[in-house]
């Protein structure tokens, strides 16, 4: 079963997916353009019953907040740092990552700068090119 949450993280409302028991190993699913967490919900129902997932919007993707461009950098730092900042709020401590498309430099500067929380990396057509890094 899936469920449907928000959370705040830098004044802005991040919408999330989650399955699975906590007590299980944690995946972070990282949603790629022009798609949102709803891209995720099969794979969210296939391995809910051997892993925890979590899997959230960014700002201006699906349900999460869509602040005005003025307001908040559309940037894969900006990205980045709502993701740290969702993570903290969800309370992940280790996590396991699948990142497709524009999670790639999204969990990618997570991995870099957070190596002790990431155990592992699913990439699916994950771009690692230095203007996406």
């Amino acid at each position: 079963m899936i469920s449907y949450k928000t959370v705040q993280v830098n004044g802005l409302d991040i919408f999330y997916r989650e399955a699975g028991s906590r007590s299980n190993p944690t995946l972070l699913l990282l949603h790629g353009f022009p798609t949102s967490s709803h891209m995720l919900r099969n794979l969210m129902r296939d391995l809910a019953p051997d892993h925890h997932l979590i899997a959230p919007d960014y700002p201006g993707f699906g349900y999460a907040s869509f602040p005005a461009p003025d307001a908040f950098g559309y940037s894969f730092e900006s990205l980045y740092r709502v993701v740290l900042g969702f993570t903290e709020a969800v309370g992940l401590g280790r996590f396991s990552m699948y990142i497709q498309d524009y999670g790639a430099p999204i969990g990618l500067r997570l991995a870099s700068r957070h190596p002790h929380r990431v155990q592992a990396i699913i990439s699916q057509s994950g771009n690692a090119y230095t203007e996406g890094l």
